[in-house]
């Protein structure tokens, strides 16, 4: 049996940070189920992380990946290559099929279980059967529009799932205020120092 694909899209614009995942599940070529929830929120909603691959093994990645969360306080990227450790020398997580998009207010990251740790090289990035569809409508709306992140990532959600067969509509979304975040830690030092 062959679950198959989705769509994560991650996408940062003046200072929010958006990441979209589809709700389609497929097996072979039925669809099991509309609205599945491939992105979540971790580390005491300061990471978000959306997944890519069979279902079982992006549950089992999710809780290891939380697991290295928790044991380096949140360093997203130190939890980032620890994992990428495990799951290339683990007998268990080698033979996992997933990819993972993590982001919190300083990394935007691809993780695989080849080892690679991928910083984006630009305002968005994308995994997932529909990825490609979705990074390019992405990428025009970022430089042809004044949507917000969120509204970019919907839209190119939408139209990545009107074109690949593994993706829908059903889309959820989590969202980080990077600057929102910053100003209230300033104004909380601020206020300490009076």
């Amino acid at each position: 049996m062959n679950i198959r694909g989705t769509t994560i899209l991650a996408v940062k614009r003046n200072g929010n940070i958006s990441v979209a995942g589809d709700g389609q599940v497929t097996l072979e070529t039925t669809i099991l189920k509309h609205g599945a929830r491939k992105v979540r929120r971790l580390y005491n909603n300061e990471v978000i992380v959306g997944f890519a691959g069979a279902t079982a093994d992006a549950f089992t990645l999710f809780d290891r990946f939380d697991q290295k969360l928790e044991q380096y306080n949140g360093n997203l990227l130190r939890a980032a290559v620890e994992l990428t450790k495990d799951w290339r020398t683990d007998r268990v997580l080698r033979h996992l099929e997933a990819l993972m998009i993590a982001v919190n207010k300083d990394y935007s990251l691809i993780i695989s279980g080849n080892g690679d740790v991928i910083e984006a090289d630009d305002d968005v990035m994308a995994i997932g059967s529909g990825g490609p569809y979705a990074l390019t409508a992405a990428r025009a709306l970022l430089r042809h529009s004044n949507l917000s992140a969120t509204e970019i990532a919907k839209e190119a959600m939408k139209l990545a799932a009107e074109i690949c067969i593994y993706t829908n509509d059903r889309i959820t979304i989590e969202e980080i205020c990077v600057d929102t975040e910053s100003n209230e830690k300033r104004n909380s030092k601020e206020k300490g120092k009076k």
